[in-house]
């Protein structure tokens, strides 16, 4: 009995081994493995080599970009975050989404979503998000596609810039193509938002920026964002006009051009009103709405006798949106509508009035206006998560709001 159990099971085994040799001569004869194999990380970064690459003769140029937003697309700890929870939601069937923007090559490996996931969840990922390849390899962009889609070129390995007297060079092959000074280049990512379809505002993110007296005027995105400067565009060559890579905006000086604000205060007995008028002085939506959290504050703050504050009030400009459930949301990709819509439109001017009881026992009191970015928002268990996978913790400079404008005036009580 021993020895035939024995030649079973031997039997056994040999037969689950032709199995599976089948099975592998199968996969292998499909070329499903080898193309997996192919499809690696070291793949990727042929056709879209890092950014480490480029500053062995661009480090000024990537000295900028890596202290931009740009360059931490997909390693914020509020990226990795927001990943999570866009997965864990019903519209995370489509994986790439989020990609398609903060790693927008992964349009040209979308069977390789996974391995982008876990490069961000890593949080030190060795993959670029959005670097000098994923925006110079850019030969096209379809404004016929809603978001506008960019049309990559990799196989002839030419870089494309704005430059006609491209320096030679053994790296790579150099093209002149003047997308890199339209606007075009900047809208596959900056004209959509992941809730686009559901919410019927495909371009809305930025409002009707084409129609602004900016545009009109002559200026594009890189007006603003890349802003022209003297330097050297690769190590050693002479010095010419270039193209700033730090892209300013939310973050940098640029944002104090946002928008100013005037202040009228009129004091009548018991009673003051404070108007401000806001005036946005950018070509497009302010905030931009992705993600949903993004608001602007208008804070009034009105100190009496000893600077105590005696009355204080706020506007705030941005949208909010409500999920498949009727609640509210801080994730646009849970939006099925939007309840209230308080974003300054490109180039508007709001009023504000506030009125409140005029400051008692003192001959003067202080009005103090700020226009801020907001810190982030959302649910409790999501600034939790984005607080822990920060190195800074609570003190992330997400947490804290970005000044725009501060305006001041000590006022007299009239009696």
């Amino acid at each position: 009995m021993m020895v035939r159990d024995s030649i079973r099971v031997k039997i056994g085994i040999g037969a689950v081994i032709v199995m599976v040799a089948l099975l592998l001569a199968h996969w292998l004869d499909s070329g499903t493995f080898a193309q997996e194999l192919a499809m690696s990380q070291s793949t990727i970064e042929q056709a879209f080599p890092s950014s480490s690459k480029c500053k062995r003769c661009h480090e000024r140029v990537f000295e900028e970009w890596e202290i931009s937003p740009l360059s931490r697309s997909i390693h914020s700890p509020v990226f990795r975050a927001s990943l999570d929870a866009f997965l864990s939601s019903p519209a995370g069937k489509d994986k790439a989404l989020c990609f398609r923007c903060h790693a927008p090559h992964v349009r040209e490996f979308p069977d390789q979503v996974q391995l982008f996931i876990d490069q961000a969840k890593a949080g030190d990922p060795s993959l670029d998000g959005v670097a000098c390849a994923q925006c110079h390899l850019i030969k096209q962009v379809d404004r016929t596609k809603q978001p506008p889609e960019p049309k990559y070129e990799l196989e002839s390995k030419t870089l494309y810039g704005p430059y006609k007297d491209a320096v030679q060079n053994r790296a790579h092959q150099s093209m002149e193509l003047g997308l890199f000074q339209k606007s075009d280049l900047c809208l596959n990512c900056h004209q959509s938002v992941p809730s686009a379809a559901s919410l019927g505002k495909a371009n809305d993110l930025l409002g009707n920026w084409d129609q602004s007296k900016a545009v009109k005027s002559g200026k594009e995105c890189q007006t603003c964002h890349m802003p022209e400067q003297i330097g050297e565009s690769a190590n050693g060559e002479k010095k010419r006009k270039t193209a700033n890579h730090t892209f300013p905006g939310r973050i940098g000086k640029l944002r104090q051009e946002a928008a100013k604000v005037d202040v009228h205060t009129k004091v009548e007995g018991e009673k003051t009103t404070v108007t401000v008028k806001v005036q946005s002085l950018v070509p497009h939506n302010l905030p931009a709405t992705h993600p949903a959290w993004a608001t602007v504050v208008l804070d009034l703050d009105i100190k009496g006798k000893n600077l105590k504050t005696v009355f204080t009030d706020k506007r705030v400009y941005g949208r909010v949106y409500q999920d498949a459930k009727g609640q509210k949301t801080s994730f646009d990709f849970e939006a099925v509508k939007v309840l209230e819509d308080t974003v300054l439109k490109p180039e508007e001017t709001r009023v504000e009035t506030f009125t409140f009881p005029t400051p008692k026992d003192t001959k003067t009191f202080d009005v103090e206006v700020t226009l801020n970015y907001a810190s982030i928002a959302g649910p409790a268990p999501f600034l939790q998560r984005v607080e822990a996978e920060s190195s800074k913790g609570s003190q992330d400079p997400v947490f804290q709001p970005i000044e725009i404008i501060k305006y001041a005036e000590n006022i007299s009580v009239n009696k």
